[in-house]
């Protein structure tokens, strides 16, 4: 039953759904959609063509450019006309852009079948902002990731750094501020939790505890649909 569940995990950056999300995937052997990479790749795109992120007819054009092959080795590949640039896109320069493309509608609107297409078979861990509350609604498990913004910080900051990446710790702790502001606050979508999604606070919680705990809920609500088949 697990194979045709659709989990669905939310939250701001830094709270460390990406990589939980990766490996609950694995763990419950489903595909993984990081849908704020979608966001990211449409904002690249821009800054390569040198398209305004005003231009809300242009970059809803370029959303036709973006596909997902899905795979299950709990990493995602976006490719843009064929080519693979996931890359490319985890830069602050881009998530920041990406927080504003990710408000136009007209991004959404061409986003969202393609969001919605990769989760049609179920199976799948779909990560983002707006996962439990307007791409799934109907998601037969949704978490919502948190953690302070201090804690958030910290952990981009390491991921920077091990990626070879330097940055400083205070500008990545105001632009996470930012972020939050333009993602909780915009008229469309907002970042929140579902209101039957399971909150998890992670500040000083190991990730493999996190996982756990999201793994024997996923295993308890496939367990009980199975016995309501039966």
């Amino acid at each position: 039953m697990v194979k045709r569940l659709v989990i669905t995990v939310d939250g701001p950056a830094g709270s460390g759904k990406s990589t939980v999300s990766k490996i609950l995937a694995k763990r419950v052997s489903c595909m993984y959609l990081d849908t704020g990479l979608l966001y990211r790749a449409v904002a690249w795109r821009a800054m390569q063509l040198g398209v305004s992120i005003t231009d809300d007819e242009a970059l809803g054009r370029m959303c036709g450019d973006i596909t997902i092959p899905l795979e299950t080795d709990g990493e995602m590949r976006v490719l843009i006309e064929g080519a693979d640039v996931s890359g490319d896109l985890r830069t602050e320069e881009i998530g920041m852009l990406a927080s504003s493309v990710s408000a136009i509608p007209a991004v959404r609107e061409a986003l969202l079948p393609l969001q919605r297409s990769a989760g049609r078979q179920g199976g799948i861990v779909a990560e983002g902002r707006d996962m439990g509350t307007v791409v799934f609604p109907g998601a037969d498990v949704k978490f919502f990731l948190d953690a302070d913004v201090d804690e958030r910080a910290r952990r981009r900051h390491l991921q920077l750094l091990e990626n070879g990446k330097n940055a400083d710790p205070g500008e990545i702790r105001r632009g996470l501020e930012v972020r939050d502001h333009q993602d909780t606050t915009r008229k469309i979508a907002p970042l929140k939790p579902a209101e039957d999604s399971v909150v998890i606070d992670t500040t000083g919680i190991d990730i493999g505890e996190v996982v756990e705990r999201m793994a024997m809920i996923v295993r308890g609500h496939a367990e009980e649909t199975a016995r309501r088949v039966s």
